[in-house]
C-alpha cells in the first residue's frame, strides 16, 4: 500500500474487528487477545493473563491480524511496544478498555488492581510500516511448533469422541 492513511485505518478497522491478534518479536510468535483503545493495540500479560516474554519499552514488534469470518491472513504491520505503569495516565483508560474486553474475569471490579500487582499492561502503537498487506501477500504458511506449556488434559481421553454412521442412509 502506498498510501499511509489507508494503512494506518485498515490496521485500526482490523484490530475493532478482531479479539486475537499474533505478536511476533525476537522470531516467537504469540497469539494475543487484545483490544483496539486510542490509535493502539492494547493487551495484557503474565501472571494469570496470557504468557508473553519481557518486550522492553520501543521494542519493534510484528503484528499479524487475521480475518474474523474465515481465519484467513490480512495483514502483518510493524508497531512499538510500550508498557503502561500502573498511576500512569494511560493506566486507567487503557486498563478500562480491557477489562471491558476480557471474557470470563472472575471480578471486574478488582481485574485492574491484580494486573498492577502481577501482569504487564502494553501498547503496540503501528509505525506506518506494513511488512504484508492486502496484494503483497506472501505464500508462507506461517506455521511454527507450539512453545512448551505445563497444560495437560485432565485424564484419559473418551475413546470416541463422535459417532459416524457406518452405512449411508437410502435416500429412496
Amino acid at each position: 500500500m502506498d498510501d499511509p492513511h489507508l494503512g494506518a485505518a485498515l490496521v485500526a478497522e482490523l484490530a475493532k474487528k478482531t479479539g486475537v491478534s499474533w505478536v511476533r518479536h525476537e522470531q516467537q510468535t504469540h497469539a494475543m487477545w487484545h483490544v483496539w483503545h486510542g490509535d493502539a493495540l492494547c493487551l495484557v500479560s503474565g501472571g494469570d493473563e496470557q504468557p508473553l516474554p519481557d518486550i522492553e519499552d520501543g521494542a519493534r514488534v510484528e503484528v499479524l491480524m487475521r480475518s474474523k469470518d474465515n481465519g484467513g491472513r490480512l495483514l502483518t504491520w510493524v508497531g512499538t511496544a510500550s508498557v503502561v505503569r500502573p498511576g500512569s495516565a494511560e493506566w486507567e483508560p487503557v486498563t478500562t478498555a480491557l477489562v471491558a474486553g476480557r471474557l470470563n474475569l472472575p471480578d471486574l471490579a478488582t481485574a485492574a488492581d491484580a494486573w498492577a500487582r502481577t501482569s504487564v499492561v502494553r501498547r503496540i502503537v503501528p509505525t506506518g510500516e506494513l511488512v504484508e498487506g492486502p496484494g503483497t501477500l506472501s505464500d508462507d504458511a506461517h506455521r511454527a511448533t507450539p512453545l512448551p506449556t505445563p497444560a495437560t488434559t485432565r485424564g484419559r481421553l473418551p475413546r470416541v469422541l463422535h459417532r459416524r454412521v457406518k452405512r449411508r442412509p437410502k435416500l429412496s
